[in-house]
């Protein structure tokens, strides 16, 4: 093989799978066709769990420090036009002074697309086995049992030549030419509007209106909701998206800079760096791929952004994918490991752009019962009428903008590597999330001691986690998981808080930090544990029969 993994497609995915991959010390090659330049960021929020990753990988500071102003508010308000009248909005702290929430040792973070690409490419550079070559396209693959050919293209040179690997992993988005190589369909709505996104440099824009900052503005006018505005870097770069419908259009700069204007309320001087057309889908992809072809982040599912689900579902497809592909090269992983892919992250891709879809058909509601053209003029009455709309709007809002649920929550519910233990799911909620260490579930945030979170303990390996003096010991599964090959630790944990929210004396954690099996009693067959896990056996059966 010239190379274990091929990865194809640089966006935030791809370069996340080469940096854990490489993390964990499994070599990757990663072509991207493009020269990695990123004009028209598609993502700016770092989500919770993606910030837990980043924590995992050491690159927290660089995250912070990428880019984008720290000191920029962050509010989300909701206006007929910065010259004109707020409606509505919801504070936010900076992203300098917002605290951790409880939950986590982490929180989300402000880094747009063209501050983030770079800092995961920095994290995959580091890796002497991950190898990053831009200006590279795939031309096609051919897939056998033991591998899989890959013909690329040189862009520069315009030479073709093949690399062969054991796996190939197609993270080029939307258009995946991974996924229709396969002829893999997407279930969904394929159209939810046509919108078009315009990124433009301009010099204090505060000082063109009198409301305070806001990272994000809502433009509502008569017609309803029409337009958004983004801080991209918190200084003087900022996207606009002037928001249609399910009609395909085009709109020219010149239609584009009209709408700034209405939206800013005045004329003003700024420079239009890149304007892109595009089309908001709900849809997820009928299969996440083969034996030994695999998709993830956009080829895998496509999202409204209002949420911020999208990138940072992919970035959990990665990880998920990442360890699964690592274990199996090095031998000890069987075949529901690689298999487990799908069966636990498309329930979730399906779950986030449903949410995602649910936020976009919100915060486009004024569009179904329009304020009214009563609501614009400059009397004591409208003013009434737009508080009145504005607190219902911004009550209405809070479920996008209040998601840790959605970031926190999730569950690998009938994975064949995780053991059920017979107790029921929690309920899956949105703008709440409570910790369990239910199989399936992320392994919960506690501090250890000042600075030392619990989940710094997950990451290249199984962690045992022995709560309290008389917890078994652990050594029978350690046992038969050194006799696999199997990477695993025993850590024994004196702390009450932590004990009473892993609610086990014995929580089983798996190197991305998903619980897969939990008892207060050592197993009487460990082997059986550490073959489902590792995906010889099946952990849905195991748990049955451990149940009866």
């Amino acid at each position: 093989m010239d190379t274990p993994v091929l990865i194809v497609g640089a966006g935030p995915i791809g370069l996340a799978l080469a940096g854990d991959l490489g993390f964990r010390g499994t070599a990757c090659t990663l072509v991207e066709r493009s020269d990695g330049q990123i004009l028209q960021p598609k993502m700016d929020m770092v989500g919770i769990r993606t910030m837990e990753f980043c924590r995992r990988w050491g690159i927290v500071p660089w995250v912070e420090s990428a880019g984008y102003n720290r000191a920029y508010p962050q509010d989300c308000a909701w206006v007929t036009s910065l010259t004109g009248h707020e409606f509505g909005r919801e504070v936010f702290p900076a992203p300098q002074d917002e605290k951790c929430p409880a939950q986590s040792p982490q929180k989300r973070e402000r880094c747009p697309q063209n501050f983030f690409d770079p800092v995961l490419r920095r994290f995959a550079s580091q890796y002497p086995y991950v190898s990053l070559r831009y200006r590279t396209e795939l031309i096609g693959f051919v897939e056998d049992e033991d591998g899989v050919l890959s013909t690329l293209r040189d862009l520069e040179s315009g030479e073709t030549f093949e690399i062969r690997s054991q796996y190939l992993v197609g993270t080029d988005g939307g258009a995946s030419s991974v996924r229709q190589a396969l002829g893999i369909a997407m279930s969904g709505e394929p159209t939810l509007t046509y919108t078009t996104n315009v990124v433009f440099r301009t010099e204090n824009l505060e000082g063109l209106h009198h409301l305070r900052p806001a990272y994000r503005y809502i433009f509502i006018g008569p017609e309803g909701t029409w337009a958004t505005l983004v801080a991209i870097n918190g200084r003087d770069q900022w996207r606009f998206s002037l928001v249609g419908d399910d009609r395909m259009q085009t709109h020219s700069e010149e239609v584009m800079r009209a709408a700034i204007i209405r939206a800013v309320g005045k004329e003003f001087d700024f420079e239009i760096l890149s304007l892109l057309p595009w089309v908001r889908r709900q849809l997820v992809a009928d299969s996440y791929g083969t034996k030994r072809v695999f998709l993830a982040g956009d080829a895998a599912h496509l999202t409204s952004p209002t949420g911020g689900f999208g990138m940072n579902t992919g970035i959990q497809d990665a990880v998920n994918l990442s360890w699964k592909l690592a274990a199996t090269i090095e031998g000890w992983g069987g075949p529901n490991l690689l298999g487990s892919y799908e069966a636990e992250m498309r329930p979730v891709a399906i779950r986030n752009v449903s949410e995602a879809t649910g936020n976009l058909k919100r915060m486009l509601s004024p569009r179904v019962v329009s304020p009214g053209p009563e609501m614009f003029a400059d009397t004591p009455e409208a003013e009434q009428k737009r508080r009145e709309f504005g607190e219902a709007y911004t009550e209405l809002m809070k479920r996008e903008w209040f998601s840790i649920g959605i970031h926190l929550g999730y569950m690998f519910e009938g994975s064949p590597i995780v053991i059920p233990d017979g107790t029921p799911r929690p309920e899956d909620t949105v703008q709440t999330y409570t910790p369990t260490s239910r199989p399936g579930s992320r392994a919960p945030h506690v501090w250890l001691e000042p600075g030392k979170s619990i989940l710094d303990l997950f990451g290249k390996e199984f962690v045992l986690l022995r709560f309290g003096e008389d917890a078994p010991s652990g050594d029978g599964l350690a046992t038969e998981a050194a006799a696999r090959g199997v990477p695993f630790r025993v850590v024994a944990i004196d702390n009450a808080e932590a004990a009473a929210l892993y609610e086990r004396r014995l929580v089983l954690v798996r190197p991305d930090g998903q619980v897969v099996w939990r008892d207060d009693a050592a197993p009487a067959r460990p082997s059986e544990i550490i073959d489902a896990v590792r995906g010889i056996a099946d952990g849905q059966a195991l748990g049955i029969r451990s149940a009866a």
